[in-house]
């Protein structure tokens, strides 16, 4: 059952193109946020927003986040979704905003449709990175006869 589910979390990440990813400021004030976002091969996410969006004020603030990817195009009671703590990061490297731009495009096959430049100094955009600490996708399960939606932790790497 492992190897399945692990199988179907990679189908999820690897088909859904938005994330929501959930942040807080320093005093503990939620706020979630849908992302365009690609991965690499370690399952590390990227995106990129403006660095006055509350999401991008609270990474600087608190670097812990938490990410969903849920394939809702199925029929309810049917879906399914990848559950990620993980932490977050504005990149400031030339290299690591190259590399994490080279996934943005990829993604979308598009690939040198945007440069480093864009992403530095005065520029209002900024490229953050995700690195998973836990993975979970969620399965069903009955207590006394009665379904529950159950997550069941996974390595993706």
């Amino acid at each position: 059952m492992g190897q399945e589910l692990t199988k179907r979390a990679r189908e999820i990440i690897s088909k859904i193109l938005y994330i929501t990813i959930a942040t807080s400021d320093r005093n503990g004030q939620p706020w979630n946020s849908p992302l365009y976002s690609a991965f690499d091969e370690n399952y590390n996410f990227y995106w990129v927003s403006w660095r006055e969006n509350q999401h991008s004020k609270n990474i600087k603030e608190n670097n812990k986040i938490f990410i969903v990817i849920y394939d809702s195009t199925v029929p309810e009671g049917t879906g399914e979704g990848v559950y990620v703590k993980a932490k977050a990061q504005e990149l400031n490297n030339e290299k690591e905003i190259e590399n994490a731009l080279k996934y943005l495009d990829g993604r979308i096959n598009k690939l040198g449709h945007h440069k480093t430049f864009q992403f530095q100094d005065e520029m209002p955009r900024r490229v953050y990175k995700a690195v998973p600490e836990k993975i979970w996708i969620n399965t069903s399960a009955k207590i006394n006869g009665k379904y529950i939606d159950k997550r069941i932790e996974i390595k993706l790497t």
